[in-house]
């Protein structure tokens, strides 16, 4: 398996990796366990926000007119928590990121949190099809550096004639 995808993506070229030497083959391996353990990482770092996300359409969900009054706990940061008490059920302030806040009523809040569950699922899609690929081409490079180590130790055998 020289080739490993027929049609490259937009700004990238194709390459035969055959016609690579076992140096630049171990370089270009490296380099795609480094972007690979990059989309690790984003895919980790998109699942906790996903399910940021969810908890908090969970949350805003679970406000009724029945909880005016009742005592919260409210997040100051994510490990500190101060009491308060409920005193609007028809709208809540949430985050919208980089320290801004939005007033938003129940079912907005809970719609906001909808697309933005469906937007970093989208993320999350996209990133497993791009390290599914490069996870492909470690696999033929891998495959070919075996190859040519094999074939090298092979010529390297004194004949037995």
């Amino acid at each position: 398996m020289a080739t490993v995808s027929s049609s490259p993506a937009p700004g990238m070229q194709q390459i035969d990796l055959a016609t690579l030497n076992v140096q630049q083959l171990a370089q270009l391996k490296q380099q795609l366990d480094q972007e690979i353990t990059v989309f690790h990482d984003s895919l980790q770092t998109l699942k906790i926000a996903q399910n940021k996300f969810i908890e908090s359409g969970q949350c805003v969900g679970k406000i009724t007119p029945e909880s005016q009054g009742k005592t919260i706990l409210v997040p100051l940061t994510g490990s500190m928590y101060v009491p308060g008490v409920i005193t609007d059920t028809e709208k809540v302030l949430i985050d919208i990121g980089t320290g801004y806040y939005a007033q938003k009523d129940i079912e907005g809040a809970k719609d906001y949190f909808k697309r933005k569950v469906e937007f970093v699922t989208e993320q999350v899609e996209k990133i497993k099809m791009l390290g599914s690929e490069k996870a492909k081409v470690h696999k033929a490079i891998c495959t070919v550096i075996e190859n040519k180590l094999r074939a090298s130790m092979q010529a390297a055998k004194p004949s037995t004639s």
